[in-house]
């Protein structure tokens, strides 16, 4: 039996679209093991919604690796949840990552990270989520002739994450559809420059201008009309001091990053903007991971 921790995510960062992503100190745990039959055990978060037979995420997941490997058994697992489930925190791309990784540990690491990375992105279908996942830190990546190519750098650890996170679910299928198919050359102009000095950012260690950096023309601007309070909510933390704030992934979760001392200040505010709005929310306070996906 094998037992794994997986972090959540934030994709995008801003204006990243697909290609930038962060892992985070929220875990989700997997045990594994060889069964008789197909048995999923869930708890916390998701334990009335999520799908308890073969069909189950964790368990394609770590199926397809097994198969991959040219093994056909079943499994038995337990999953604790801790990871909101579409609330654009990486859900999904937990379950894929934690049960692929699961999986090659049961069959003594068959494959490299590498590997489990290009099957992962196969499956969620992008690999914004599922590199800093699996790898941890603050990952730069992308897709080329059906394999990823990626670069991970460590998050200063008096960063801090501040997620405010609504009650309601956001499926990223839903999110994708109110994005524009074309968009001007301006705009995107706009998100290059911004992502060149976020990567500049995490390389150096300057956070000077972060909440430039954070600005997007390509996504929020269209999922603001998913997301009630999402622009009053980035402006007003940025009027406060913020280092930064964005659309988590899909959303519908906004995070703020500030230094640890104004984490809460900066949580309970945007817990008002949503209530301003109609919207309830909590917020948690997150430590950068720098681990990914790890074998306990």
């Amino acid at each position: 039996m094998v037992r794994v921790r997986v972090p959540a995510t934030t994709a995008n960062i801003g204006p990243g679209f697909d290609c930038l992503g962060a892992a985070l100190g929220l875990y989700n745990y997997i045990e594994m093991e060889f069964w008789d039959k197909p048995e999923i055990e869930v708890m916390g978060e998701g334990r009335n919604e999520i799908i308890r037979d073969e069909t189950n995420l964790v368990y394609l997941a770590a199926e397809k690796v097994l198969s991959e490997a040219g093994l056909k058994k079943p499994l038995r697992i337990k999953l604790e949840n801790n990871i909101p489930l579409a609330r654009g925190l990486g859900s999904s791309a937990a379950c894929i990552a934690g049960g692929m990784l699961a999986a090659n540990e049961l069959i003594c690491r068959h494959f490299s990270t590498d590997r489990i990375i290009d099957m992962a992105t196969g499956m969620e279908g992008h690999p914004d989520n599922v590199v800093p996942a699996l790898v941890g830190g603050f990952s730069i990546c992308m897709l080329h002739e059906g394999k990823v190519i990626y670069r991970n750098l460590p998050i200063p650890e008096n960063l801090r994450f501040i997620a405010a996170i609504p009650r309601f679910q956001l499926e990223t299928v839903r999110a994708r559809k109110v994005l524009p198919k074309e968009i001007p050359l301006s705009d995107a102009v706009f998100n290059l420059s911004r992502t060149a000095l976020m990567v500049s950012a995490f390389c150096s260690g300057n956070f000077e201008d972060f909440a430039v950096f954070c600005q997007d023309k390509l996504h929020q601007p269209y999922r603001s009309t998913l997301i009630p309070g999402l622009e009053k909510m980035i402006e007003t933390v940025a009027r406060q001091g913020a280092l930064g704030c964005f659309l988590s992934g899909a959303g519908p979760t906004v995070i703020c990053i500030s230094n640890e001392d104004k984490a809460d200040f900066f949580g309970k505010i945007m817990v008002k903007t949503f209530s301003d709005e109609g919207v309830e929310s909590e917020y948690k306070i997150l430590m950068p991971d720098q681990k990914g996906t790890c074998l306990l």
